[in-house]
Formats: C-alpha cells, structure tokens, sequence
C-alpha cells in the first residue's frame, strides 16, 4: 500500500479528535490539487515491472495489488479510523459482521474458544453459537458484569475474550480496565465492539483492550445509506509469545513472512488484510469508504446532540406514567452508570425502554411511531425504534434473550439529531396509542369465559 500522509494530523499529539475526524489520513491529490478523497474505483492497479509485481505479491514492498486487498480510498478511511481510535493500523471490511469474521478467521482455529460477554449484540451472539461453531469454535457466554466468570471460563485453548463498550440492548459498560486484566494474565487478547460509543465517547484501547471493531453502518456514517465496518489494531499485545502462529512466526499461506516481524506496528492489521479479506472477499467497497469517510467528517458534532437528545428523552420517559421502566447509562439508576461515568465522555446514543402494556404495546408502539423510523438499524441522524424480542433477537431462546437483557416489552430506541420536541411529541402519541391498545386487549381477554381466553 502506498504512504502517503497527511503531515502529522493523523497524530492524537498533535491534532485533536474533531480537527482528524475532518483530516486524519487523507491529503491533496497529488496530480490535480483536489483536497476532497477522490474515488478510486478500480478493480486493479499496473505494475511497473514484472520484478516489482513479484515483490508486491511476496509482501516485500508497499503498493496496491487488487482492491479486495487494499484501495487507495479505502485506505484513506482505514488511517483515519486508525488515527481517531489512537491506534497504528486497521482494515475496513464490507460491514461490522465482516470485521468480527475476519477477526476470528486469524485468532481462532478448530478446538479454541471464545469467551462472549452476555449483552451482546443478537447477531454477534448469533454468528459465535451458530457460524463459529460449524468451524468447532465453541463460544462461552459470561455475565458481562461479573470478572470472576470471565477468570473461570478461559482456558488454554481460549482465543479471545470480547465484549461491548455498551452492550446491545441492555447498554451495560463493562469494567475495562479488570476484564483486560483478566485476559492478559491469561495471555489472550481482550476484543471490543466499539459500535454504540464510536471512538468519539470511548477508545477502548486506552482501556486494556486489544483489537476493536465497529459497524461503521451506524453513528460513523451516520445516514443509513452504507453499510461497512472497520477492524483496529492497538499494536501492542504480545502475539508471539501466546502462540498466535498465524500473526507471528512463518506464516503458513505467505513464503518467509511474519507478520509480526515485517509489520510491528500493526500485525493483526495485516494478517487479516493479507489473510482474511484477501481469501473472504468480505473488504469495504471503495464507494462505501468515500461514502463514510464524508460522514466522519461532521462524528463529533452529531454524537453531541444525539447525547443531548437521549438525555432529554430517557428524563421524559423515566417520568411516564405508561412506561414500565427506562434504562440509560446517564440515569443514576443505570446499574452501570459508574462504569459509564468512567471510561465514556458521554452516554451514548441509546435508549432501551418498556411499556406498561408489555410486548404487545411495545410492538404496536413502533408501529405508531411517524418521526421515528421503525426499521433495523441504529446511529442514524434520524430516530429509530425497534422491538429486539420479535426481531433483532427473535432467533435466541427466551433464556438467550433474557441472558442478552432483552426482555419481552423491551424497546431499543436510538435517538436522532431531530429537534427534541418533535421527538417526544411523536413518542407521546405512540405511547398513548399502544398503551390504550394493550388496555383493550387485556379488558377483552378479562371479559371472556376462561375457556374462551388464550
């Protein structure tokens, strides 16, 4: 890959984190002066000998082969992710659940396991239990909240610990600094989903942790037009003497590399460049890069008033006389409010919240909803409501769904950059509708003969 820089802004030390969310990674266009990314949407790149084409493919020199391995665009959005997480590299992949895979394709092999936090994302449950698994990885989930499980259930043949910044959809915060701790001393890396905070509220890294990925689908983009994911490596955690042949050592696929050795700075980086997305398929397009990138550009100011916004909305709904109950990391009454306090500068985003009525009301809650969008995704600029018990988390088990904090009344709502008022004005009337709705229907049930109810 090429080195082209941009003169130290990538540099934390230097420039703060809304001056390299706008420049980190990218400079002028050499050939024409253009100061915005350009595109480069190329399958592939001439070589300037065959001499040269032989070291690329050996992994001797830096360049660009084919664009599922790397793209000058791509690139662009890689250093700037890299630069705002504080870390030396990282590769950007078709979506977050492409991140996570490649991930595992270079940390884990038949016979290991994955020791999986509880509030975990459905899908990322999903993907451990019922994708890992075909490959003999086996996954064992541990209360998110209670280090010790996490020190009980990792072995010799444990890969990897992983968590979320803030958990999907219960918004618990782990203890970082304790669950990083723990993994080390038992010589495995500690990976974190970063997705819900973005790096602009938390950078796991400066915590203990190892590796993060997000969906970059989510607040990093921020419109809901493009889908993607980034994986980032801290550089720091000593591959080679826990047996981690892939990223240290001779690696099997590529004659006298390692990774380790010829890449320090990041190594995970480029065994999953080099292994994973170049043998998957599964890396970032480069009009989606271009796409996100101008997206980062305006992160710090969106992730501002969706703080702002969830704030205003979880103190409306915690004094709703129809809400059963309302869970938000800036709500002393969060169980991991502490946590929060402490390794986020804001709370986020996110709101999970219950009616009265149960999950009858909150499945006709977002069906009312007119501001809000009822659809499957989050960290969109506008408002949107989902009900994870009969979607996003309807393939777990109801034990599943309970160990994941998803209850069946629960509703996930990520809250937009729309004017506050509009907002809780449209989550009033859906509100009322869906609670007078679960009225009636449990009127209706008490009115009949008992051999006539459900």
């Amino acid at each position: 890959m090429s080195d082209d820089t941009s003169d130290g802004i990538d540099d934390p030390e230097r420039c703060r984190f809304g001056t390299r969310s706008v420049h980190a990674g990218q400079s002028p266009d050499p050939e024409t002066g253009a100061m915005a990314p350009p595109l480069y949407q190329t399958t592939s790149y001439v070589f300037d000998d065959a001499d040269s084409a032989a070291d690329l493919y050996a992994l001797e020199s830096e360049g660009h082969i084919y664009s599922r391995i790397s793209n000058p665009t791509v690139q662009t959005l890689e250093r700037r992710l890299a630069s705002l997480e504080g870390a030396p590299g990282a590769v950007a992949t078709a979506s977050g659940m492409a991140a996570l895979d490649s991930a595992v394709l270079v940390l884990a092999e038949a016979g290991d396991n994955v020791v999986l936090s509880t509030d975990t994302y459905g899908g990322t449950t999903a993907y451990f239990s019922k994708t890992a698994a075909r490959r003999d990885i086996e996954t064992r989930l541990v209360p998110t909240l209670e280090p010790e499980a996490y020190e009980e259930a990792i072995d010799d043949d444990t890969a990897f610990v992983h968590v979320e910044t803030i958990g999907n959809p219960s918004l618990v915060t782990p203890d970082f600094d304790r669950l990083s701790t723990i993994a080390h001393d038992h010589g495995v890396p500690l990976v974190v989903d970063n997705t819900f905070a973005t790096p602009h509220l938390c950078r796991p890294l400066e915590h203990g942790a190892d590796v993060v990925w997000e969906s970059t689908t989510k607040w990093l983009h921020g419109s809901g037009t493009t889908v993607g994911g980034i994986l980032v490596d801290g550089g720091q955690f000593p591959w080679g003497e826990h047996g981690y042949d892939e990223i240290s050592g001779q690696n099997h696929a590529y004659h006298d590399v390692d990774f380790s050795r010829d890449f320090p700075d990041a190594p995970l980086a480029a065994a999953v460049r080099f292994r994973s997305t170049r043998s998957l398929g599964n890396q970032q397009s480069p009009f989606d890069a271009w796409q996100t990138l101008q997206g980062l550009e305006s992160l710090p100011l969106r992730m501002d008033k969706h703080c702002e916004n969830a704030t205003i909305v979880a103190e409306y709904l915690a004094d709703h006389d129809d809400v059963a109950w309302v869970t938000y990391p800036g709500l002393e009454s969060h169980p991991t409010h502490d946590n929060a306090s402490n390794y986020l500068s804001d709370f986020g985003g996110m709101i999970a919240f219950g009616l009265e009525g149960g999950f009858a009301a909150g499945k006709r809650f977002c069906e009312e909803v007119e501001v809000a969008q009822f659809l499957a995704n989050i960290g969109d600029a506008k408002t949107l409501v989902i009900h994870p018990a009969s979607t996003t988390h309807g393939q777990l088990s109801p034990e599943e769904q309970k160990d994941a904090g998803v209850t069946p009344d629960l509703v996930r709502l990520s809250v937009g950059i729309e004017d506050p008022a509009d907002i809780l004005a449209d989550i009033d009337a859906a509100i009322e509708t869906a609670s007078a709705a679960a009225d009636e229907s449990r009127a209706g049930t008490a009115e009949r003969s008992p051999e006539e109810r459900p």
